[in-house]
């Protein structure tokens, strides 16, 4: 088996219905995943969005109480983009996001509420790859997430949440996490991509401080470069990576 061969990305499994996708930030999914989800709703499938905060802390222009509501709206009208209609807020802090019970609770939470069978979350590791240092937020939301996922289907952690009418559900089958430095597995983006694009756009505030690039240039140039390069391990066609874990 050649070098090539190895590192070729495998498909993502598509016998599943719902997804929960769980992140820190507004912006965290249309930052290299939105492509996948726009072609998921296509083929009729329920994607769902859990934020653990509003990013509030996000524009240092713009104070909190401001910030928050604001990039609020836009990550609404970011997920409309590409299909999905139901976004819910944690409302833990932005930036000072703690890895922990009361974390894992929230995340499990919603997970016996959606009854996913695919998890998606974002890189929960140090860094990206190499020297680029991982946020706190996200180590902390990753990590609960996969943690979480166990934790839904287990009555005896967390009774607390079947007291509130949530059921233990030991339905999810996958985790699958974005923007990871070793991704085994992958969707082809052509379809979404367009729409991945303008999804992106939706968060046009946070944008608009972080680069004095036209906008559409930045987002357009960022997320087709990415789908090119992860493409060149999934048989040349622009692509989403994920590191997929089984349950």
């Amino acid at each position: 088996m050649t070098e090539a061969t190895k590192d070729q990305l495998k498909p993502m499994p598509d016998d599943w219905q719902r997804a929960l996708a769980v992140v820190a930030h507004p912006d965290d999914l249309e930052y290299g995943c939105s492509a996948a989800i726009a072609a998921w709703t296509d083929a009729g499938r329920e994607v769902t969005y859990v934020l653990a905060t509003r990013g509030e802390a996000g524009i240092d222009t713009l104070e909190p109480s401001r910030c928050g509501p604001l990039r609020e709206r836009e990550q609404r009208a970011s997920a409309a983009v590409v299909g999905v209609s139901e976004v819910e807020f944690l409302d833990h802090e932005d930036g000072v996001v703690e890895y922990g019970t009361a974390l894992r609770r929230d995340i499990a939470a919603a997970i016996r509420r959606h009854r996913p069978e695919l998890v998606i979350t974002l890189n929960h590791r140090d860094t990206w790859g190499g020297v680029a240092w991982n946020t706190p937020d996200h180590v902390a939301v990753g990590r609960a997430t996969l943690d979480a996922a166990g934790d839904a289907g287990n009555r005896w952690i967390f009774p607390e949440l079947v007291e509130q009418g949530l059921e233990p559900w030991n339905g999810v089958r996958w985790v699958a996490v974005a923007g990871s430095a070793t991704p085994t597995h992958a969707v082809d983006a052509t379809p979404g991509l367009e729409r991945a694009v303008r999804s992106l756009l939706e968060h046009r505030t946070y944008i608009e401080v972080l680069t004095d690039q036209d906008p559409e240039t930045y987002v357009r140039g960022f997320l087709t470069g990415y789908a090119r390069t992860t493409g060149e391990r999934f048989g040349g066609k622009p692509a989403v990576a994920f590191e997929l874990f089984s349950r």
